[in-house]
């Protein structure tokens, strides 16, 4: 199989970024790390390790924070831990099950290589860089670990994939519409000015995307749970609201799939009632 590999960096507003992308035929994925006051955030995948490999030696690095555990945000984490002795931070939640080897879906490998083991330390609520004060914020839903970063000093926030853009059309399986709606809406009590998203990169207006994409979610929400009220089963619903199927469907053997928004509002719908 023929991957296509590429790598861009860039800096905006004092913060470092590293792009990686992957591209196989019509599905083009790509993951950002960034760097700033001696913090990495994320690690990148470990497919592009190779190319993410130069941006991190440019850099002067004091300690590795990762937003949650999907290993196209660690996946280069074993390597930064062995070659660098830098110590790794992320939610405890899943630090047993980064210490063993990778087991996801064998199109994710493709994509973003296997993830070797590592030992991370858990995060707490804040913690130190060279001139600020981070808070830690939990913003569970497209994982069961997520956190995004705020730097106090700078009001830069670091959002993982919490955002990755405006209106959602496929999710993971396990992602839960109704806690990233949750997730969105904590953040946005915050004070922040910039949002560096790991997937849409800086986004100039981050809270106003932030805003825009709680819109649409709460709408999305309201509109599936009046269709399922008239009776409408998830797949009529998915198919009125969401009639495109996207390439990473089918790659994904269904993983990827609107079919799980419509399902994780209807479940959560039906606990609280």
């Amino acid at each position: 199989m023929l991957f296509k590999k590429s790598f861009a960096q860039e800096t905006v507003n004092g913060v470092q970024m590293g792009n990686g992308t992957v591209a196989f035929k019509s599905v083009k994925l790509n993951v950002h790390c960034f760097f700033v006051d001696g913090v990495l955030i994320d690690t990148g995948a470990k497919s592009l390790e190779k190319l993410f490999v130069p941006f991190f030696k440019q850099m002067d690095i004091e300690k590795v924070v990762m937003t949650h555990f999907h290993e196209d945000h660690t996946g280069c984490a074993a390597y930064l831990q062995k070659e660098h002795q830098l110590p790794l931070f992320m939610k405890n939640t899943m630090i047993e099950y980064c210490k063993k080897k990778a087991d996801y879906p064998l199109y994710r490998q493709l994509f973003w290589g296997k993830r070797r083991p590592f030992h991370a330390s858990p995060i707490g609520d804040t913690f130190q860089s060279a001139n600020a004060t981070w808070s830690v914020i939990e913003t569970p839903g497209h994982a069961i670990d997520h956190l995004a970063f705020l730097n106090q000093e700078t009001g830069q926030l670091f959002t993982g994939d919490l955002y990755c853009q405006e209106k959602t059309k496929v999710v993971l399986r396990e992602e839960s519409i109704p806690v990233i709606i949750a997730s969105l809406a904590r953040v946005l009590t915050y004070d922040f000015d910039d949002v560096f998203c790991n997937h849409a990169g800086h986004l100039s207006n981050g809270r106003t995307a932030l805003r825009n994409k709680l819109d649409y979610l709460l709408d999305i929400q309201g509109n599936i749970l009046k269709l399922y009220d008239e009776g409408k089963t998830p797949e009529a619903i998915n198919n009125e609201l969401f009639p495109r199927k996207y390439p990473i469907t089918f790659f994904s053997a269904g993983e990827w799939d609107s079919i799980h928004i419509i399902r994780s509002i209807i479940k959560q719908e039906t606990l609280v009632s």
